[in-house]
């Protein structure tokens, strides 16, 4: 099975090579903004020449908003906009050409209703203090050198890693790893190397092939498991905040910039601005730790993962649970969960976001009207079980995977696109209209309305 992956690793750069690398990212902000100003100035020309009544045929040629049209345009002025182009290398400014298409490309997608997600803005000019430095290199000498503690990059030269790449030189030392690009990026005080690479995995089985677990995530616990398993939410920014307020009262009291006058941040400001990035980034590695190891132990053993489709924008609405739920990273465990269970030969099935696993008892199937966030234990008025709220919903998702297997076998009782709570036994897959159930062929005829569905497998 191939499969895009990435591989990152800490560099530990001199000073002469940090300055190199500073000046590739400075080259790409260049052609970035060199790029986005000469779109923006045939733009506004165009527009107040059709104010004059200028006949479209006649008005300003458009500059195109491709790679390739933008590259051809910035070839044309480099002598004049940046006579210093023979420095660095050519994949500099492909870096910051590349970044303004996607950004034109998604802003106009997103005008034209053609992308999904929230509404996007203009790409905007980047600044050489705010943004981070980054540079991308897809052609010339790549290779991780048999000790696997450096790696060479054109112009850049051999690099000295913090830790070793021996996984990633196995890979392409035994020819099941292709190199695509790599990334140069500082973040949070330290320069990183990223390599995106195309993989040949190995098909794999999980531990417990035929074993299914419903993940319920929360504050309290970050997950609770079907099994009956607690998992402990560490509150890495909770540990942190003591820290993290001394930091940021001391770099309030230093003088930092101001963009009104021009004001240029002091020295002094400069290293507490660097003590507290240092500090947040800490935070979130061990975040991504925690998360990866969770992940990973569940797709490797359980053959079904069930997890909720949680609308996290509007939970972090919550001005009171917000930096709980922020810290959690609950996108970040589905994220995750999405392509490891690929990797793993298991499937991850999202239950629909307005499925009351909360609400429904795993005894009997009654459903309650309300209940509220304070209530930590489920009490059914039907059959008298009590039992967690969260262990009652995460029971529910797991149950939800043999009515998927059922629904897949025959016919789909669909339901509407109302927020109504679903009664026990009208299950439905979510799937597009006009196509077959899951493990079969063909097509089938679409069945009432199927905006909203019960379950969804994400694979």
């Amino acid at each position: 099975m191939k499969t895009i992956q990435a591989y990152r690793f800490a560099l530990d750069l001199t000073c002469v090579q940090e300055r190199v690398v500073l000046a590739h990212a400075g080259a790409a902000r260049v052609a970035h903004n060199w790029a986005l100003a000469k779109v923006k100035a045939v733009m506004d020309q165009r527009t107040a020449e059709r104010s004059y009544g200028v006949p479209d045929e006649q008005l300003t040629p458009p500059l195109p908003w491709s790679l390739a049209g933008l590259r051809k345009a910035w070839n044309t002025a480099k002598p004049d906009v940046a006579p210093w182009w023979s420095d660095v290398s050519k994949e500099a400014f492909n870096t910051g050409l590349d970044a303004l298409a996607r950004g034109l490309k998604n802003w106009a997608d997103s005008r034209k209703g053609t992308r999904a997600g929230r509404p996007l803005g203009f790409p905007r000019f980047k600044s050489r203090r705010r943004a981070t430095p980054s540079v991308r290199f897809t052609t010339g000498a790549i290779r991780v050198e048999p000790d696997r503690m450096h790696v060479v990059l054109p112009r850049l030269g051999r690099l000295k890693l913090h830790e070793s790449a021996r996984k990633l030189g196995r890979r392409l030392d035994n020819g099941t790893a292709r190199i695509m690009s790599v990334t140069v990026r500082r973040a949070g005080g330290r320069w990183h190397v990223s390599f995106t690479v195309e993989v040949e995995r190995a098909e794999r089985t999980p531990t417990r092939p035929q074993s299914v677990v419903g993940v319920d995530v929360g504050i309290k616990h970050l997950a609770v498991l079907s099994t009956g398993e607690l998992v402990d939410n560490p509150r890495h920014q909770v540990a942190a905040q003591q820290r993290l307020r001394a930091l940021g009262r001391a770099l309030s009291r230093k003088t930092g910039p101001d963009r009104r006058t021009g004001r240029r941040p002091s020295k002094r400001w400069e290293r507490a601005a660097a003590r507290l990035g240092r500090a947040h980034a800490r935070v979130a590695n061990l975040r991504r730790d925690s998360l990866h190891k969770l992940t990973t132990r569940l797709a490797r053993e359980q053959g079904t993962v069930v997890v909720e489709d949680l609308n996290v924008t509007g939970m972090l609405a919550n001005r009171r649970l917000a930096w709980h739920i922020a810290d959690a990273g609950f996108a970040e465990i589905r994220r995750q969960l999405a392509y490891k269970t690929s990797w793993n030969g298991g499937r991850l099935l999202i239950a629909d976001r307005w499925y009351p696993s909360s609400k429904t008892c795993s005894g009997c199937g009654t459903v309650r009207a309300k209940l509220a966030l304070h209530e930590r234990k489920y009490q059914c008025q039907a059959c008298g079980l009590v039992i967690d709220r969260d262990h009652n919903a995460s029971l529910n998702l797991a149950a939800l995977a043999a009515e998927y297997d059922t629904a897949g076998s025959g016919p789909v009782a669909a339901r509407g696109a109302d927020q109504k709570t679903r009664v026990r036994g009208q299950v439905a897959v979510k799937r597009e209209p006009g196509t077959a159930p899951a493990g079969q062929t063909g097509t089938v005829p679409p069945q009432g309305r199927t905006t909203n569905r019960v379950l969804t497998k994400a694979h």
